[in-house]
């Protein structure tokens, strides 16, 4: 096993608890008399289950999920179909992304298809040669038809930013398994176009679009956000105002616990922090990429890369709207913001990262 990469995921884990219960303390206790809830929710409902699973699944068998892939599939389609029956569906704003369980808790379907999707895909491209691959109606017409059914569901809801990682995560796979660069510089074409008309689709976009041009045009308006995200991470300087001092918690900084979390280490713990932070997702990268290059087949090393490509590129998406060289996407950052699915998902998805490197050869 490797323990070098649980260790890596261990420290971001932890580090994201001890940011989470500071830049939350101040939400929870407005909204429910509580400084701890966030953390405390985070625990149960993430932390818990996670470590379970990553256990679990780091002594399953990764052939296991081989075996099953089509059942996955057919999972990961129903999972997303869940969140519009009336009753189960639950929404924050404009978003019906999750499933309600009893009215106690919450589960985002589109977390668990991160991984369900990926499994089918593996398998799906670890039966194929590489000339099928690439062959149009053998590989790429079966997979844009699979992926296609996947984004159209999750447009729906619309969880655009979850999608925008499912995609890029099933193009990184794909073309590690054979496709021609042209495949994929198509799909990325073809993606920007479709991202255009989704933005003019829908005005909320359309803002989150426009204040990533132009964030001083409305300050306390559609630009409000990344103004106080940027005013976070820049008061923060090179070693940031102590740890529990952020001013922008206190109800400036929207999402401060989930999406926004971030900004708030780069004000409490200033620029060299949050360069450690990134590093420490870089290195997650290289013990994944480590782990593909010596994984026993196929499926297994097609499994490693999407797992690496999902967290990496979802880390440094959010980072990246945090300090305005992306517009908003609403993703959060892994192991790090508050969400106990995400949490629960991505260390199960480490955990068979961690069984296929048992397997290494």
């Amino acid at each position: 096993m490797d323990y070098l990469l649980c260790a890596v995921v261990g420290t971001i884990i932890l580090f994201g608890l001890a940011m989470l219960l500071s830049a939350s303390a101040p939400s929870g206790y407005a909204q429910f008399a509580d400084s701890y809830y966030f953390v405390k929710h985070q625990i149960i409902f993430g932390l818990i289950p996670g470590a379970a699973a990553l256990l679990a699944f780091s002594r399953i068998p990764y052939t296991f999920w081989h075996r099953h892939a089509w059942k996955l599939l057919i999972l990961s389609i129903i999972l997303l179909v869940l969140v519009f029956i009336p009753g189960l569906s639950a929404g924050i704003g404009t978003a019906h992304s999750w499933i309600s369980i009893g009215g106690v808790f919450s589960v985002q379907p589109s977390e668990i298809v991160k991984l369900t999707f990926l499994f089918y895909l593996a398998a799906w491209l670890g039966a194929r040669d590489r000339q099928s691959v690439r062959d149009v109606h053998a590989g790429l017409i079966p997979f844009l038809l699979v992926l296609g059914a996947i984004m159209l569901l999750m447009v729906l809801q619309p969880d655009v930013g979850t999608m925008s990682v499912i995609v890029a995560m099933s193009l990184v796979v794909y073309f590690v398994a054979g496709a021609p660069v042209t495949y994929v510089l198509g799909f990325i074409t073809a993606g920007i176009a479709g991202l255009a008309l989704l933005i003019t689709a829908a005005p909320y976009r359309a803002a989150r679009f426009t204040t990533f041009l132009r964030p001083e045009l409305d300050p306390q308006g559609i630009g409000y956000h990344i103004n106080q995200a940027l005013l976070a991470i820049g008061s923060g300087g090179l070693f940031g105002v102590g740890y529990g001092h952020s001013r922008q918690k206190f109800q400036y900084l929207p999402e401060v616990g989930s999406d926004s979390i971030f900004a708030v280490i780069g004000e409490e713990m200033g620029l060299v922090v949050a360069v450690l932070v990134i590093g420490l997702f870089l290195l997650f990268l290289w013990r994944a990429l480590r782990i593909a290059a010596r994984a026993p087949d196929a499926f297994s090393k097609y499994v490693v890369v999407g797992i690496a490509a999902w967290i990496v590129i979802q880390a440094f998406v959010n980072i990246a709207s945090m300090v305005a060289l992306m517009p908003m996407t609403g993703i959060p950052l892994p192991f790090v913001s508050y969400g106990g699915t995400s949490l629960a998902i991505s260390m199960a998805a480490v955990g068979v990262m961690l069984n296929i490197s048992k397997s290494s050869k």
